[in-house]
């Protein structure tokens, strides 16, 4: 019998700008947009670890760390301490626009622009090297991949991570976000650019009503639960051997404005976690749960193939839509 399909499950836990950027009267929005209470229950961060824990579930946690140039150590350190408490896996993501917020002048002024793709070897080297030093001042180990922020990546990326040892990425989306580059236009697998092992978030396709069939990332927020159980079937039957899903913590509420002055649970989208986990669960001997970190030794050494051009049927788009046109639309749904 073969072994069995790996999911990995990848939140990217992230503070809000909360729109500072555009009006100086807003400031950036920290537990509300990663903790998310209501009434004194989490629906991020406390969600997701609870529903990990029900399924017995093992997931990365990618963690944005400059924020501490505006917030300092808390609250995140304190986030990332109950989510290795919980026993599940963190790794760096990197969200460049937060040092907008720094006021050391040895460590440089930087602008709002918060890509990772286009900037100079020398500065971006920097703004990982400063991620990874609060990283481990936050979990005490250096990180064993990087994500960057709106998987913006570009070939440069690379050389820097390569130069700084760490072995791993998931920098790739195509749905969300495709590279200028023709080798980094990947879609699932694993596959090594210049010394690092990306590991893209796995991307599909489906026909929309103009006869098009556009990329689509595979995203708790965006991809119904039919549409990724099908998923999950048809690349078992084809013999895949990793998928990639991406989430956040604010996922799971809804929020009135980016200042999250109201929130309420996202009921849509923590069903479609929950029945992910628990299928997961209930079909240990087709399908297991797998985090970088555990996994680092053996994936940086280890390609998968790629797979393009991996389609479903028509009407998953369509239900999709709809259920999401409503869960959108309203509050209470």
């Amino acid at each position: 019998m073969s072994k069995p399909l790996e999911v990995t499950i990848t939140i990217d836990t992230e503070f809000s700008i909360g729109g500072a950027f555009g009006d100086p009267t807003k400031k950036p929005v920290a537990e509300p947009s990663a903790l998310c209470e209501v009434e004194g229950k989490g629906h991020g961060v406390d969600f997701l670890l609870d529903t990990f824990a029900k399924y017995n579930i093992k997931a990365s946690f990618f963690i944005e760390c400059v924020n501490y140039y505006y917030f300092g150590d808390e609250p995140m350190r304190s986030i990332v301490k109950k989510i290795i408490d919980a026993g599940q896996d963190t790794q760096l993501h990197v969200h460049p626009c937060w040092l907008n917020f720094n006021n050391d002048p040895e460590i440089g002024t930087y602008s709002t622009n918060d890509s990772c793709k286009g900037r100079g070897y020398e500065e971006l080297k920097k703004i990982f090297e400063l991620s990874i030093k609060i990283f481990e001042r936050w979990t005490g180990r250096t990180p064993d991949a990087i994500r960057t922020g709106s998987l913006h990546v570009d070939r440069n990326v690379y050389k820097v991570m390569s130069d700084l040892k760490v072995p791993l990425a998931s920098n790739i989306g195509l749905g969300i976000y495709r590279p200028e580059e023709g080798e980094l236009q990947l879609h699932a697998g694993r596959t090594k650019i210049d010394d690092v092992m990306e590991v893209p978030v796995f991307t599909y396709q489906d026909k929309d009503l103009m006869g098009r069939v556009p990329y689509k990332t595979l995203q708790i927020t965006s991809c119904s639960w039919p549409e990724m159980r099908h998923i999950l079937i048809k690349a078992r039957k084809r013999g895949i051997e990793n998928i990639v899903v991406l989430t956040h913590p604010f996922e799971f509420i809804k929020k009135s404005d980016y200042q999250f002055t109201k929130i309420t649970p996202n009921r849509v989208n923590q069903e479609r976690l929950s029945k992910l986990c628990e299928f997961i669960d209930e079909h240990d001997q087709d399908y297991t749960s797998a985090d970088f970190g555990t996994n680092a030794e053996i994936w940086k050494n280890t390609p998968l193939r790629n797979v393009p051009h991996f389609k479903i049927p028509p009407y998953y788009r369509l239900g999709r839509m709809a259920h999401n046109f409503i869960n959108d639309r309203i509050w209470n749904y």
